[in-house]
């Protein structure tokens, strides 16, 4: 029975009730968050980049991570994902994928680094971590926010011959990167795996010095505007600096070109360059070809 010196709220309790709405709100906030959990510990940092430093408009930004490892967008591995930055913009939601926007940078290639170009002023910068599907991990793993301040260099003569060209480090004769899937003409899905045929040569992770060795750079609907100067990391060039030899790309619906270059420690190709033929791959909903359209007589 109820006792009628209790308030009663639409025929509880009001201690009831007041339970009840407890126990929702706590099942609500259980479900703001990603499907994959993320392990005690883990965390994700910037490397290089400290609170209240000083940036040129075109920085590159390293990405640390502790207890987990790094793997592309659509790669379903246990404690692992992949970089996002968010510039001037707070924590997305937790329980649906980050936007991809100029404040939401998606680094689905399993990047660590990452030349950003920002305007001069103030910014704020976050790193988070999320799964195969861009979702945030449960608990999300994200930096502390940071600002910092963007200011122009002041232009220097360039030297004679300079032109921002680095030093090359040798290839061997016969050195060969090619694509092992898709072949040229395939038709794929919007998210396609890619696989990194490499001959005559070793693969290292970026920043590892050592001789006849590079790791893979993927070109998507461009071409290198020099081969002597360190390769740009953006949508149209992707970097594998861990040593990746596949990666799950996403890939808008149309005609692309594809070409694969390796490239050393410093992320500049070797001399001679070390180059795939470029191909050519149609992406479709399906992954398959449209079939054609038969006409019926009447």
């Amino acid at each position: 029975m109820i006792d009628a010196a209790k308030p009663v709220v639409g025929g509880l309790p009001r201690a009831a009730l007041v339970l009840l709405l407890t126990a929702s709100a706590a099942a609500a906030q259980e479900r703001k968050s990603g499907p994959t959990p993320s392990p005690p510990g883990a965390a994700v940092y910037f490397v290089d980049v400290k609170n209240g430093g000083t940036l040129t408009p075109k920085a590159t930004i390293h990405f640390g991570l502790r207890k987990m490892g790094v793997a592309p967008a659509g790669m379903d591995r246990p404690n692992s994902g992949h970089h996002h930055l968010l510039i001037d913009t707070p924590m997305p939601a937790a329980d649906r994928p980050i936007p991809n926007d100029f404040n939401h940078v998606h680094f689905g290639a399993g990047q660590t680094e990452a030349e950003v170009e920002l305007t001069p002023g103030e910014h704020t910068l976050q790193l988070l971590l999320a799964d195969k599907d861009h979702i945030p991990h449960n608990p999300p793993v994200a930096s502390e926010v940071i600002k910092v301040r963007v200011v122009s260099p002041t232009a220097e003569p360039v030297a004679a011959g300079g032109g921002g060209a680095v030093q090359q480090r040798p290839s061997p004769p016969g050195a060969r990167v090619y694509f092992v899937q898709p072949r040229n003409g395939d038709v794929v899905g919007r998210k396609t795996l890619i696989r990194f045929g490499l001959t005559g040569m070793g693969v290292a992770p970026a920043g590892f010095d050592k001789a006849n060795t590079g790791h893979h750079h993927l070109l998507i609907d461009t071409t290198l505007r020099a081969l002597n100067e360190r390769i740009p990391n953006d949508f149209e060039h992707l970097h594998f600096g861990l040593g990746q030899t596949e990666a799950m790309v996403t890939l808008p619906l149309g005609t692309h070109s594809l070409q694969l270059v390796l490239a050393d420690a410093d992320h500049v190709p070797h001399k001679p360059p070390v180059m795939s033929n470029v191909i050519r791959v149609t992406v479709t909903r399906t992954g398959r070809k449209a079939r054609p359209r038969r006409h019926h007589n009447r």
